[in-house]
């Protein structure tokens, strides 16, 4: 949460909160519902297969990919992993020189 980065990166700063605005999303989902079909996980990351040309079920594409059950979603708040504020400091300072750049 952007709260989590902010106390992480300034914990000497005062927060003011502010409350959701029109249109802000409090979670992101990046595999919806309707790609649970297509979608396979694997060992750090997924992988959504579209179904033309029939990639979604050739085992070329999907290698040691495991199919997620129908339904699933990935969301901000199903994530299983998050970083304590201490990792997230240790990941600024390797990446410092990169971010903000593309």
């Amino acid at each position: 949460m952007v709260v989590d980065l902010a106390r992480a990166l300034a914990p000497e700063c005062k927060l003011d909160v502010v409350g959701i605005r029109p249109g802000e999303k409090l979670h992101e989902q990046m595999i919806g519902e309707e790609d649970s079909h297509y979608t396979f996980e694997y060992e750090e990351h997924y992988k959504i297969l579209p179904a033309i040309n029939n990639w979604s079920t050739s085992s070329e594409r999907i290698k040691n990919g495991i199919k997620v059950q129908e339904g699933f979603t990935y969301r901000s708040d199903n994530n299983k992993e998050w970083m304590t504020a201490q990792e997230l400091m240790s990941w600024v300072n390797l990446n410092i020189e990169n971010i903000g750049k593309i």
